[in-house]
Parts: structure tokens; sequence; C-alpha cells
């Protein structure tokens, strides 16, 4: 399938990955990360593609981590994620680290699903009950990481079901390079790729 066919407004919702100002914006903890979604100006693209979506009433749902501070809910069972929970203002919340970037623009009308635990979005939280309500039949996805994150949002996907599509310039890994090896041997075969204005021409011309 094409991507018009693929992209079809009433077919498709977008999800974004963790793209919290404590995650890519001001308050980032893991400066490499950040300092890589600025060096590709991936949070433009990403404010490009939910604008785009909320104008042909496409779905948009915001995929985010959030921790109590007492780490209650959030097993410490990687090392990632150990590493992570050193910092005690790790996206807690509450605080203005969970908040949505504001290259997102206006996001009061988006849909939100937030997890306390793991490594993706869809396990054990409310995503996929989220995209079932809308009829979301293809998931956009966008945002960070392509090292984790993001990878294990197209793979979920895909395993319950979904087609995926990824907005190739509206993600990133770390190395950068890295991320893109990422995209090329491993997301093309799970996912169809497209720019962000390859994925939202479908949702202009409607």
């Amino acid at each position: 399938m094409d991507l018009a066919a693929l992209c079809a407004p009433e077919r498709c919702a977008v999800v974004t990955m963790e793209l919290e100002r404590g995650v890519v914006g001001a308050l980032a903890s893991i400066p490499a990360l950040a300092q890589a979604a600025a060096d590709r100006d991936i949070l433009t693209s990403c404010g490009r593609l939910v604008s785009a979506a909320r104008a042909a009433g496409v779905p948009v749902v915001h995929a985010i981590a959030s921790w109590r501070s007492d780490r209650a809910g959030t097993p410490l069972n990687t090392p990632l994620v150990r590493a992570l929970s050193r910092n005690p203002a790790q996206i807690l919340e509450g605080t203005e680290a969970v908040e949505l970037v504001p290259e997102l623009g206006d996001c009061s009308g988006d849909r939100t699903s937030t997890r306390r635990h793991g490594l993706t979005p869809f396990t054990g939280t409310d995503l996929h009950e989220q995209l079932r309500s809308v009829g979301a039949t293809t998931v956009v996805a966008c945002g960070v990481s392509l090292n984790v994150g993001v990878l294990g949002l197209c793979l979920s996907a895909a395993d319950l079901g979904y087609e995926v599509v990824l907005a190739t310039d509206a993600v990133v890994g770390v190395p950068v390079a890295y991320g893109d090896d990422v995209i090329r041997h491993t997301l093309s075969t799970v996912s169809s790729c497209g720019t962000v204005a390859e994925i939202t021409a479908p949702w202009i011309r409607s």
C-alpha cells in the first residue's frame, strides 16, 4: 500500500513518543539525545506533523513517561532506567519535565497516554484502547528515540495488527548515524517510511 492509502485521515492516528521537556526539551536529562534532536530539527518536523493532523481531523496521541518521586510502579530493572533514576527530577509527574515541548503547539485537543514503567508505549497503558476507540488502523510514529522507544513503538504496533508509518525526518537516535541505520536496516522492514511532507500530503489534499 502507498502512503496516501495508509495515511488516509479516516484510518490513521499520529502517536508521538516522549516529546517531553524533560526528554528533548529545555529540561532534558540526556544531553546527547536533546542535542541530536536539535541537530536534526525533529521537533519542528513533529510540530508540522501534528499541526497538519489536527487540521485534517487525524487524532493525535502523545505517549509520555511520568514517574513518581518514590519510583513506585517504576521497576529499575534495566541499565537505562537505573541510570535515569539517579536524577531525582527525572520526568516527575506534575512537574514541567513531563510537559510536552512547545514546538507541538496547542495540544489541548489531543489525547495523552501515560506510562509509569517499561520502555515502550503500549505495554501497561491505554494506548491500544485509545487508538481502537478512534478507529485507527494505521499508526504514524514520531519522536524519540530510535534506540529504544520509537523502535518499541513500531514493533509493538505491528504486533497488535496496525500498519505503521514512520516519519523519518521526525525521529532521531544516538548517535545520529546509528539511528539512521535502525531506520534503514530494521524499521524499514516493519513500517512504511516517509517524510512529514509525504505523510501529510493526503491530509492537505483532503
